[in-house]
């Protein structure tokens, strides 16, 4: 009873801490010296244009405040990170209790060759004869092929089984299934896993993403190289299409990517769309469910969550597993063609991110996690209080005002977003050049946020919804 009133409390967790960090803020700055009134001063540009503009700074109080709050948070961020990370390297009494650590793994392996390491795809699919083959097809063009295939059909009524089939994968229907693809991935890994041995790896990919070349011989090499690691994520890049929510996607993955290859592979999430796994890891959290972690002991994924991927992604770092998600790892998933799709996939990962928080409670291993959930909150409230303002002050005065001060904050975040969207190609240059549709696009997500904290918050039940591919809703238009 404890467990579910926290879980359910967790939204207004993050809505009071967040709400009571603004107001510290504000605290800060009312209790600071209130600037005099405006007394802009005149310029004309090249004779012609007339302009105004205010050359006063904000509060040298508000702006170090601001500055040494931003610094300690992000410092102590890292920081603990960086504790918990070697705690479960190095510490023996850490060691002695999770199954999964580095040097737990080390001892345990040492001066024993398990032969060499296999590769055994899992792909669930639900009606996904349209994407499967591009999937297939981008695992025979692997620079290091699997060493089998199986596509597990959960409650098909096209044609997936038999375009899998006709592609040469095997092919495993799931029987009596009703936890969608949590449920069918327990089904396949109770028949797969008990004959892998230590060096054998799983890998689970979605039926509508798309492989780079050198995914598998990548992460393969990451195995051979490092016993102690337990699973190899992919860095995941938006499909080409969709036009500006397209767009949109595309650049918020590639800023996602950009990020992981920063923090060095470290990953926050191993992503859906296609991790690699140590069948011993999947071992491990089978058997720790129920007791050190949540969920129904035996099965790997808990069927309960609405994002499985970072729901398991905690549960192997709570054992103390080791992974990462290498640069070479690409993946080419699928994005959201309308609002209302994206609204709905938006909505279920905030409300999973949230209830896993309140399955798991806060640890060393879940700080991080609440830490990025009380930062959306607070962007939420920033944001928003940024373009309420503006709003009303383009509607309170006159003759538009320059401040050259915040002009130069500008001109820096519009620097900042150019660059962290380089990679994605001239289209994404300009699209954050513009600044004004990425935040509103920031808007959109921040209201979805609020609108999981409000379902978390009031006890809603979550679903989770399978959004069909495009060409499989044209094909049934």
């Amino acid at each position: 009873m404890r467990g579910r009133w926290f879980q359910r409390g967790v939204g207004i967790v993050v809505l009071l801490l967040v709400i009571g960090a603004a107001a510290l803020l504000l605290f800060v700055v009312a209790a600071t010296e209130p600037p005099p009134l405006w007394a802009p001063a005149h310029a004309t540009l090249a004779g012609v244009w007339t302009v105004l503009y205010n050359s006063q700074l904000p509060s040298t109080t508000v702006l170090l405040t601001a500055v040494a709050v931003a610094l300690l948070v992000g410092a102590g961020i890292a920081v603990v990170e960086r504790i918990v990370t070697n705690r479960y390297r190095r510490s023996p009494a850490t060691v002695q209790r999770r199954t999964l650590t580095p040097r737990r793994i080390m001892e345990e392996t040492r001066g024993v060759f398990h032969g060499p390491v296999t590769v055994t795809v899992l792909i669930p699919a639900h009606n996904e004869e349209a994407a499967l083959p591009a999937a297939l097809a981008s695992l025979a063009e692997q620079t290091r092929r699997p060493d089998r295939i199986l596509v597990v059909a959960d409650n098909c009524t096209d044609r997936t089984v038999e375009v899998a089939r006709a592609a040469g994968a095997a092919v495993m229907e799931t029987v009596d299934n009703r936890h969608k693809k949590a449920g069918g991935l327990n089904q396949a890994l109770r028949d797969v896993l008990p004959d892998l041995g230590p060096n054998d790896t799983v890998m689970v990919m979605d039926a509508d993403t798309g492989l780079g070349p050198r995914f598998l011989e990548t992460a393969v090499a990451r195995f051979e190289s490092d016993r102690a690691l337990m699973a190899v994520g992919g860095l995941f890049h938006g499909e080409d299409g969709h036009g500006l929510i397209g767009q949109f996607q595309r650049d918020e993955y590639t800023r996602y990517a950009r990020q992981i290859e920063r923090r060095q592979g470290r990953p926050f999430v191993l992503t859906g769309t296609a991790t690699v796994f140590r069948a011993q890891a999947l071992r491990a959290v089978a058997a720790s469910r129920g007791t050190e972690l949540p969920g129904i002991a035996g099965d790997v994924y808990d069927t309960i969550a609405l994002t499985e991927d970072n729901e398991l992604t905690i549960a192997l770092k709570s054992l103390g597993a080791l992974m990462t998600s290498p640069s070479e790892c690409t993946v080419t998933t699928e994005l959201m063609p309308s609002w209302r799709m994206l609204w709905a996939q938006r909505l279920r990962w905030q409300r999973g991110a949230l209830e896993n928080l309140g399955a798991y409670g806060l640890t060393p291993v879940t700080f991080r996690y609440w830490a990025q959930q009380l930062g959306i909150g607070y962007s939420t409230i920033a944001l928003s209080s940024y373009l309420i303002l503006m709003v009303i002050m383009v509607l309170a005065v006159d003759t538009w005002v320059w401040f050259p001060f915040w002009l130069g904050v500008g001109a820096l975040f519009v620097l900042e977003r150019v660059v962290t969207v380089w990679e994605g190609g001239w289209r994404a240059r300009l699209l954050a050049l513009t600044v004004f549709p990425e935040l509103a696009y920031s808007l959109f997500l921040n209201i979805v946020f609020l609108q999981g904290i409000i379902d978390i918050s009031l006890g809603r039940q979550g679903s989770w919804k399978h959004l069909p591919s495009t060409e499989t809703q044209e094909a049934g238009a």
